[in-house]
């Protein structure tokens, strides 16, 4: 059997952690080869070290049977291997041309051929099914789109072996078929792809074999069409999981959150959010269904504090807060879980110790006239760590920025729900979890509710929202399409609403 890349007993430590223990991989020409693993299982790891992010303490890495010193990225992009990152590493204010040749710029004579590039680029991006334009700005693109300037940067230097890190965690579903396509096609003509995730269902449509690490440890390889998504799971968590979510039915109290007629501006200066109307009451989950782009954000930033109301009332106990400062909302007892951890969730550069107290720093235990109480932060900081299984290097003085994504998650998770807040805002709460995880937070969302809290939930999976929610909230271009209780609804209605399709009035 020959193999493109073979990662044989491969060891890598960092401070505190062992993140690879003696893993081996192997991927054969014109596969996709599945990477499956819990948040901080080591897989991003692994692919560093195939990609010479990182060196490993033992172990031999082989490509086309010969044995490789990858000592940086530039080294792997000669032996034909190209990674996009789970966070794209992408310059905003360039083009999508000016981002794919940076490092390896086209020269005629000393002037750079600018031209030269876009044309090949259309060429790539015409011949792989990618459609992208060569001349649109980063900054004025989707997410998706952000995603195939990384797979195109690759095939310009012409990688056999592309890895994608999560490329499915900030995809819209349709997106995500796409993203399927083009892997398809990329096969098709020859390359070979590892992709990491937890996904188990993308795994079944799409990958060839699988390799499970759990915990740092490879735990063996299968083929794909003949393992179910039970067993990958197992495999993955170590123990069975459930799918459903557990929950006896809501008895719903006062309203908490009450908003009348809200309209809201998007960064285009346009209505986002047209004249919307929704109670959220003490002991329930409102979920908030709808295709991206169609009004969530401008709600929740609305709600939360982050962007100014053009007209209407929010108001949380009968308090109206739409003109109150975001820590006053707060006190107030709102907690959100924000949908990008990166830009809303964290400071990167700060430990999990500051991050777990932004909200609550200025209150006692965690100072007294204005010296923070660091032994305080650290133990209020370890018990959520705890709690939430995040795992870190160096536990509560750990830097955010060294974290997984999923572990990030989990902490912010984890953060917002111990200050058991009255009204918990949750956007996305388990973008980028595993099913272990996602199974967790699932739990302690409906615990919360359960101690006769409100819950709103805006997530693009409809899964999620139809297991979580007791109603359900359908909004397109900005507007409430119609209000369903979940017990009482499937997929396909609401499904329809999401399109715009209003529900039929029963006589």
């Amino acid at each position: 059997m020959s193999y493109v890349v073979e990662m044989l007993n491969i060891r890598k430590e960092f401070p505190g952690i062992v993140a690879n223990d003696n893993i081996t991989l192997t991927l054969k020409k014109g596969e996709i080869h599945a990477l499956l693993g819990e948040n901080g299982a080591g897989k991003s790891t692994l692919m560093g070290v195939l990609f010479g992010m990182y060196q490993p303490e033992q172990g031999v890495v082989k490509v086309h049977g010969k044995e490789v010193h990858i000592t940086n990225p530039n080294v792997a992009n000669r032996l034909g291997i190209g990674m996009v990152h789970q966070h794209f590493k992408l310059v905003d204010n360039f083009t999508v041309t000016e981002n794919i040749i940076l490092g390896s710029e086209p020269l005629k004579g000393m002037v750079l051929d600018i031209d030269k590039a876009a044309k090949r680029i259309e060429e790539l991006s015409k011949y792989y099914g990618l459609n992208v334009d060569p001349h649109a700005k980063i900054e004025e693109i989707s997410v998706g789109m952000q995603q195939r300037v990384e797979i195109l940067k690759m095939l310009y230097r012409n990688a056999d072996v592309l890895i994608l890190d999560e490329p499915t965690a900030v995809l819209t579903p349709v997106e995500i078929e796409e993203l399927m396509k083009i892997m398809r096609n990329l096969i098709n003509e020859g390359k070979s792809i590892i992709i990491i995730t937890h996904k188990l269902k993308e795994i079944k449509a799409v990958a060839d074999r699988c390799t499970v690490i759990r915990r740092g440890k490879g735990i063996g390889t299968v083929n794909v069409a003949e393992a179910s998504e039970a067993s990958l799971a197992e495999m993955m968590v170590g123990r069975h999981v459930s799918f459903k979510v557990d929950k006896k039915e809501s008895t719903p109290l006062e309203v908490v959150l009450k908003i009348d007629s809200l309209s809201v501006k998007n960064n285009r200066k346009v209505m986002g959010l047209k004249d919307f109307s929704l109670e959220v009451r003490a002991g329930e989950i409102v979920g908030i269904a709808g295709v991206e782009g169609n009004g969530q954000t401008e709600l929740i930033e609305a709600i939360t504090g982050l962007r100014k109301a053009e007209s209407g009332s929010i108001q949380i106990d009968g308090n109206e807060i739409s003109s109150l400062p975001v820590r006053e909302r707060l006190e107030k007892g709102m907690s959100h879980i924000p949908e990008d951890r990166h830009k809303r969730g964290l400071v990167l550069d700060y430990t999990l110790q500051e991050n777990m107290v932004l909200q609550i720093y200025n209150k006692k235990p965690f100072s007294k006239n204005g010296i923070l109480n660091k032994k305080a932060m650290k133990t209020y900081t370890q018990n959520i760590l705890t709690n939430f299984d995040v795992r870190s290097g160096e536990g509560a003085v750990s830097i955010a920025r060294t974290l997984s994504g999923g572990n990030q998650q989990k902490a912010i998770i984890g953060r917002e729900l111990e200050l058991d807040p009255k009204l918990l805002i949750c956007v996305q709460p388990t973008r980028g979890l595993d099913v272990g995880s996602i199974e967790y937070i699932h739990k302690r969302i409906v615990e919360h509710r359960d101690k006769g809290n409100a819950v709103l939930l805006v997530s693009l999976e409809l899964d999620e929202i139809l297991q979580l929610s007791d109603r359900i909230a359908i909004v397109n271009n900005g507007e409430l399409v119609g209000v369903v209780n979940a017990a009482e609804t499937n997929e396909n209605e609401v499904g329809l609403m999401m399109a715009g399709v209003a529900k039929e009035k029963s006589l």
